[in-house]
């Protein structure tokens, strides 16, 4: 009697769709007790050298050997029997076996893009299968709406060209609310790129909707960026501030970090001076991956000279791994985690990272990925885990607003709804 009231999983299918970059990536559908749920699985481009595995084919016939039909093979064949008859809101228990089945530290078996898929799919079921809303599901005390970090200019591996950092985003802490977070960013979007046609620029965007004009310099794009946002009638610093993604470890090499756009050839201590002279000149609150992913001394000196000043974020270093967090913990190497469910494969490891994060008083942002498809879970993911900080792209491109849509929709919902930071160093 009691089984009936839980989502007894029945069905296990998974298909080959495309992301935003116009790659396979992974769908997987579950069907438990009656409700089928759908969940796609993103891709990233700038990859930290320790995420858990995307599976790909390898076959040149096909995709240009990116087809992951071997994943979604391993989803409805080696998973799919073992999944069937287990109670989908289960998830510890489910993605135990997604791991132990797969065997491999970092699910290079079957794949994490396979194990992901599942996971995620299992959580939207069973919240269907309750009536509930995903983010009420994982967490039913959630009222904290993150603020969004929108990435306005692109460059380094997400674009053909820009500036040496990859991303510089708004960051709309003064806003009264997430819609009217939204609201700000889509003016100061549009200011800017009517700025960048006027000094003759380009205004196509990279992977993640951002614009990724040729530039003379770094300093360039931060002070086109904030001329956009005082001609968009908002105050700099008070109403928006600005995030860097660096993607560092994409121009280490021979132990320097090589600035293609300024010249410059710098050493670790080099390269903090450089972020010392940025948020000395500008409103930067947050730096993520200032650093190579493996300069751990490096990420050590940064956070004692920038962490009281600015949130120091790891990306590539930490992977959204607990033991690679604990390493960062252990080392005072950051003060901040992004947290992107593919680099570690599962729902209940990616929580258990968080949980790791905020016991030890550090802030996380949730994440999407630059290869993106419509699936909103981490929308729902980040008001559950009330980090209060949401990185997941520009305000066009529907891979990237499908989210914020999402969260708009979320915001209406949840009653008492309020918007926070966590930067106690925003004054």
């Amino acid at each position: 009697m009691g089984e009936k009231l839980k989502p007894i999983i029945e069905r296990v299918h998974a298909r080959e769709i495309l992301d935003s970059r116009g790659f396979p990536t992974v769908e997987v559908e579950i069907t438990a007790s009656g409700r089928t749920s759908i969940s796609a699985v993103p891709s990233g481009a700038s990859t930290g050298e320790f995420e858990a595995l995307e599976l790909r084919d390898n076959d040149n016939n096909r995709y240009l050997g990116k087809g992951v039909l071997k994943a979604v093979n391993n989803v409805i064949n080696i998973f799919g029997p073992k999944l069937i008859g287990m109670d989908a809101s289960s998830q510890k228990e489910i993605d135990d076996m997604l791991i132990n089945l797969d065997g491999t530290v970092n699910k290079s078996s079957f794949g994490a893009n396979a194990s992901l898929g599942i996971s995620m799919a299992c959580s939207v079921v069973s919240a269907a299968f309750y009536n509930k809303p995903l983010f009420s599901y994982l967490n039913p005390n959630s009222d904290i709406m993150p603020i969004p970090m929108i990435n306005v200019l692109n460059g380094g591996m997400h674009a053909d060209q820009g500036s040496d950092i990859q991303e510089i985003m708004l960051f709309p802490h003064g806003a009264k609310n997430f819609t009217n977070a939204i609201q700000m960013a889509s003016e100061i979007f549009h200011s800017l790129k009517s700025e960048l046609k006027k000094q003759g620029m380009s205004t196509s965007v990279g992977d993640e909707g951002g614009f990724a004009p040729s530039l003379n310099s770094n300093d360039q794009a931060i002070e086109i960026l904030l001329n956009s946002i005082e001609k968009a009638g908002y105050n700099v610093g008070s109403d928006v501030s600005l995030a860097l993604d660096v993607a560092a470890s994409s121009f280490f090499k021979d132990g320097k970090y090589h600035l293609k756009i300024d010249g410059s050839i710098l050493d670790t201590n080099e390269m903090i001076v450089f972020y010392e002279d940025l948020i000395r000149q500008y409103p930067i609150v947050s730096v993520e991956d200032g650093l190579d992913e493996n300069d751990w001394e490096g990420w050590t000196t940064m956070n004692k000279i920038l962490g009281s000043k600015i949130q120091i974020v790891g990306d590539d270093l930490t992977v959204t791994n607990p033991q690679k967090l604990q390493k960062a913990i252990d080392h005072q190497s950051m003060n901040a985690i992004l947290i992107k469910l593919n680099q570690i494969g599962t729902v209940s490891e990616t929580i258990k990272a968080i949980k790791l994060a905020k016991s030890n008083g550090m802030n996380y942002i949730i994440s999407h990925r630059s290869g993106e498809t419509e699936d909103t879970f981490i929308s729902d993911l980040s008001v559950a885990m009330g980090g209060g900080q949401i990185k997941t792209g520009s305000v066009c491109r529907s891979d990237r607003t499908a989210k914020y849509n999402r969260l708009l929709r979320i915001e209406e919902q949840i009653k008492n709804a309020r918007l926070k930071d966590n930067l106690n160093f925003i004054k």
